[in-house]
């Protein structure tokens, strides 16, 4: 498969601004794989495709409010910095971009705030991912990270042009969030309400928890046309004994088990035994999923509508069929789907 191969005409005023008035009543397109069916449904009618001990499996993982604006010194030019990855929490030093990335240079200071208790010192230039800062502030890590939350704003996708809204802190967020550590939502997961989950709970659905923190290179531009020398960026990722548990053994009873997202996908699939269960897993994954792919673990997916040539897009085509979804997504844009983040949401049987 080469890039060229993901390439469609996405209108824009298909990229969903924002979300549906209530998470569960987003639209549904289902893709039944055996049948090569499309259905047109709303997302609350998932329930209907479930029953009594299947398995979905969550990215439990939480969004931090990582874009955050400053000043540099001297000039007092304004810097937009988005908190990309921490790397040592003593030391407070932090991967970062910045723009606009040109304005800085090492041994530039940027103030944070009002009072301009946040300072940060750009120590290194050269990283793939494009700046290191070192926070200097004085107060413990707690109070540190408290003023991070504090002066940080929800890091909705660029490709929303409006304001960051007050509603968007709780709607950029899957209701069952726990590990903070996300740049960007795993977006199928917003469809989920409470109510939802307590109706799939009281039909006897099992619910497994992963956790994959969401980094930029999920959503970073593949440059090459051989999928293969594609590189993704390192994400880190939990799979708990719990988890694998209730998984394998949904494998062993032949249960349907579905990955909610992309995100969660990538996880189950980087951690697969030679036998085709699932191992628990702690550290990293660079998986890149595109066609053709054998998945091992998960046997139906809920995921949104991705943009073209996108890493998300491939793995929905290894999962579902390149032909096939490619047809679902010629439908998708005739009825008007609602695409990306705050989009419409799709099911692969």
């Amino acid at each position: 498969m080469k890039l060229s191969h993901f390439h469609f005409d996405l209108p824009p005023e298909l990229l969903a601004e924002y979300p549906a008035e209530n998470r569960d009543e987003s639209r549904l397109m289902v893709l039944n794989r055996k049948e090569q069916t499309i259905e047109h449904k709303m997302f609350k009618d998932l329930i209907d495709y479930f029953d009594q001990d299947d398995v979905l499996v969550m990215n439990n993982t939480k969004v931090f409010p990582a874009r955050l604006y400053g000043n540099k010194e001297k000039t007092g030019a304004r810097i937009e910095v988005f908190l990309l990855r921490e790397l040592n929490p003593e030391t407070r030093l932090w991967d970062v971009l910045v723009d606009p990335a040109r304005k800085i240079r090492i041994g530039n200071k940027l103030y944070f705030g009002d009072d301009e208790t946040l300072v940060a010192e750009v120590i290194d230039n050269t990283t793939s991912r494009g700046r290191t800062l070192r926070f200097l502030f004085d107060g413990s890590y707690e109070e540190f990270r408290n003023k991070l939350t504090e002066l940080g704003e929800t890091p909705l996708p660029k490709y929303i042009k409006r304001d960051v809204e007050p509603e968007d802190a709780e709607r950029y967020q899957t209701i069952f969030a726990k590990e903070e550590g996300a740049v960007a939502a795993p977006t199928a997961g917003l469809h989920f309400s409470k109510h939802l989950l307590k109706r799939l709970e009281i039909k006897g659905v099992d619910f497994a928890e992963v956790t994959l923190h969401v980094g930029l290179g999920t959503f970073s531009a593949v440059e090459v046309e051989d999928l293969s020398k594609h590189k993704m960026d390192s994400e880190e990722m939990r799979i708990d004994q719990s988890t694998v548990d209730v998984i394998n053994n949904a494998i062993i009873e032949k249960r349907r088990i579905c990955a909610i997202g992309t995100t969660a996908m990538r996880a189950l699939e980087s951690s697969v035994s030679s036998q085709h269960t699932l191992n628990p897993y702690a550290g990293w994954t660079n998986k890149f999923v595109f066609p053709p792919h054998d998945f091992s673990i998960a046997n139906a997916m809920v995921t949104n509508f991705h943009t073209p040539k996108s890493t998300l897009l491939m793995m929905v085509s290894a999962f579902a069929g390149y032909d096939f979804t490619k047809r679902a997504y010629q439908e998708a844009i005739k009825e008007k789907y609602n695409f990306f983040s705050y989009g419409d949401a799709m099911l692969i049987i």
